[in-house]
């Protein structure tokens, strides 16, 4: 019989890679774009790159610190929320960006970056 892997332990386990954890932000941004993005699953999901990029880099004080801040910028609205959360994520090696909606075509925002906040 084939033994599972507990869900959580596996998921941080993948989200230690950047890159997999900037997709993994991505996806639940873009269900904001169709109108789909639950501000909870949304939390979730940052605490679980912070438990994988932040948390090992960090003493428990920053920690809960960084933790304290989501928490605050999730509840903002406007423009000064995207700011925040652009430099939270900056904490954690990671950058808010722009790119072309393309439809039914994906275009790498890799490839096609046009505005990067929170990077000055």
């Amino acid at each position: 019989m084939v033994k599972s892997v507990p869900y959580h332990p596996f998921l941080i386990e993948q989200l230690k890679d950047p890159v997999y954890a900037a997709g993994y932000l991505a996806l639940f941004l873009n269900e904001q774009e169709e109108g789909d993005l639950d501000i909870g699953i949304f939390s979730s999901a940052l605490k679980d790159v912070f438990e994988a990029l932040g948390e090992p880099n960090m003493s428990k004080d920053e920690a809960k610190l960084h933790l304290e801040k989501l928490d605050v910028l999730l509840s903002q609205n406007g423009m000064a929320t995207i700011y925040a959360l652009a430099n939270w994520l900056k904490v954690l090696g990671l950058k808010l960006t722009v790119a072309v909606d393309a439809g039914d075509e994906e275009i790498s925002a890799n490839i096609v970056e046009l505005a990067e906040v929170g990077n000055v």
